[in-house]
């Protein structure tokens, strides 16, 4: 059976993209000034960038901004949508005709949902992207980039369910990426399930290069036995050499075909990836949120004009828009802290809004 839209539904997704599109220019106006203002002070403060340069740190910072609040754009844009409709009269000669709201409200908020898919898999990945972009320029130009010839220390951890390393690097080569007093705390994991310190290395160098760490003039002891000097030592390693001294990225500035590799590649090396789980989760229930916030901004827009309480009603839907937003962050603060589980604290808020617009629409079209 195929999906079919009659002029009806077609005209009002028409109006709804229109809306969609002022909605969305305005917030990502106010996101790019914003930004570029932030930039300026915090960057620029020398005054060595130019417009242009700031510019282009703007353009790569902001889209991962406004993809966090396309949901508000849904809310705005598709109630700017209904009231035009509403206040022109339109949607009072579709209901007289016998015409349902469930008719067009609900391949408005279909359109919304393909929209978020959408923004999920091609949009978000390329703000990601940007994301990633901004935050090694703004440590390049702040001259925090970590691992630089200053003497700052390297840590790095690796393993598997069966042994893990804690790598330190006293500093960083930058022409060889060899490491330089280079210490390795060895451990493994008994039958139990309980990690057992079991040897130190320490070397003079320490250099990763096909799958394994090739150390000089090392020296390692095992727990209760003396130590033994090497001149050369190879260690086993499951980095791979483009990616063992870089941090991992943060779950904003990890696209979401990464993430369940990510999130593997944490986990192998023993941290908590609680945050890249709760990221994952939330970008899946994302085009339910953008579907939630359409039936919600239609759902309170349906009232008839002649009876005044269409500019109540209105704010009513940007206050439980809003609602939604502190609902989410603080069921994300929750995730993260792992007081709930990711998939809870990412797809509560959103089920929840999804059941308060569908009843409020129940209500206002079946009585």
């Amino acid at each position: 059976m195929r999906l079919r839209l009659g002029r009806i539904e077609r005209y009002v997704l028409i109006q709804q993209m229109k809306s969609l599109g002022v909605a969305l220019a305005v917030i990502a106006a106010l996101v790019m000034l914003i930004d570029f203002v932030e930039v300026s002070r915090g960057l620029n403060s020398s005054g060595e960038l130019s417009g242009g340069r700031i510019l282009g740190l703007v353009m790569v910072k902001s889209p991962s901004v406004i993809v966090q609040l396309l949901p508000f754009v849904f809310l705005f844009g598709t109630l700017g949508a209904f009231v035009s409709l509403n206040r022109r009269s339109e949607l009072i000669a579709m209901r007289a005709a016998g015409v349902s709201a469930w008719r067009f409200v609900l391949p408005a908020a279909g359109a919304a949902v393909a929209l978020g898919v959408l923004t999920v898999t091609v949009l978000g990945p390329m703000a990601a992207a940007g994301d990633a972009v901004w935050q090694r320029e703004r440590a390049r130009i702040s001259g925090s980039v970590p691992g630089s010839e200053s003497g700052q220390a390297v840590w790095l951890r690796e393993g598997d369910a069966n042994r893990q390393m804690i790598i330190r690097g006293g500093r960083q080569e930058q022409a060889s990426g060899r490491l330089l007093d280079a210490t390795f705390f060895i451990y493994t994991t008994t039958s139990s399930g309980r990690r057992v310190f079991t040897e130190r290395v320490d070397a003079a160098t320490a250099t990763l290069n096909a799958g394994r760490w090739r150390l000089t003039d090392a020296s390692g002891a095992q727990t209760g036995q003396r130590a033994v000097r090497y001149a050369t030592l190879d260690l086993p390693s499951n980095l791979a050499d483009e990616e063992a001294f870089q941090r991992f990225a943060r779950p904003q500035s990890t696209p979401f075909w990464s993430l369940p590799n990510q999130i593997r590649r944490i986990e192998d090396a023993g941290f908590a990836s609680t945050a890249y789980q709760l990221r994952l989760q939330q970008l899946l229930a994302t085009p339910l949120i953008f579907g939630a916030m359409s039936i919600l901004a239609a759902a309170f827009s349906l009232r008839l004009m002649r009876l005044g309480d269409l500019a109540r009603m209105t704010v009513a839907a940007v206050v439980l828009g809003f609602a939604f937003f502190f609902l989410n962050q603080f069921s994300s603060a929750m995730g993260s802290a792992e007081v709930v589980p990711p998939i809870i604290a990412a797809w509560l808020p959103p089920i929840l809004t999804a059941l308060a617009a569908f009843t409020l629409l129940f209500y206002t079209e079946d009585g």
